[in-house]
């Protein structure tokens, strides 16, 4: 039972003891244990400040990434308007120039074709006189062979010369 109840001397420097360390320990280890937990908390909040700061700092950059995404959009689509304008500007300057010179073809086309119906009625003029003088020559020599008959000819046509 000694060890349920101690001894009057054992709680007197039992007392001291723990005065010894409670003295020691608040003149020289709370004193740096409360300091080292004010710096921690002190590091906490500096860092839970940068923390809100770059979180503040993200909402700005993403506001400033969606206007800039905003921005490049309509950027884009300008660029997209421009190239279809510039586009059909120039399927329409290709057309003028097919139709200019599908003109200039047609109208080639037109000289060449009247060009060679003046050609072929000439020629045709030149085929129906020779064939004309061919068949006259015929009918003259077959007229003049009969001496009589190229007689009457001669009389006729001098008369109608002196009328």
């Amino acid at each position: 039972m000694d060890l349920l109840t101690p001894g009057i001397g054992l709680i007197f420097w039992m007392t001291i003891i723990f005065l010894i360390v409670l003295f020691i320990l608040g003149k020289w280890g709370w004193p740096v244990l409360i300091k080292s937990l004010k710096d921690r908390e002190e590091s906490i909040k500096k860092s839970l400040q940068a923390a809100d700061k770059a979180k503040e700092e993200m909402a700005n950059l993403q506001a400033n990434n969606e206007q800039l995404l905003l921005q490049a959009k309509k950027e884009r689509d300008q660029i997209l308007k421009e190239a279809e304008q510039i586009k059909e500007q120039i399927i329409e300057e290709a057309r003028n120039e097919a139709k200019k010179e599908a003109d200039k073809i047609t109208s080639s086309a037109r000289e060449n074709i009247i060009f060679e119906k003046n050609k072929a009625i000439d020629e045709l003029k030149e085929k129906v006189s020779e064939l004309s003088i061919d068949i006259a020559e015929k009918i003259l020599q077959s007229e003049l062979s009969d001496k009589k008959k190229s007689e009457q000819i001669i009389e006729r046509e001098m008369e109608k010369i002196q009328l």
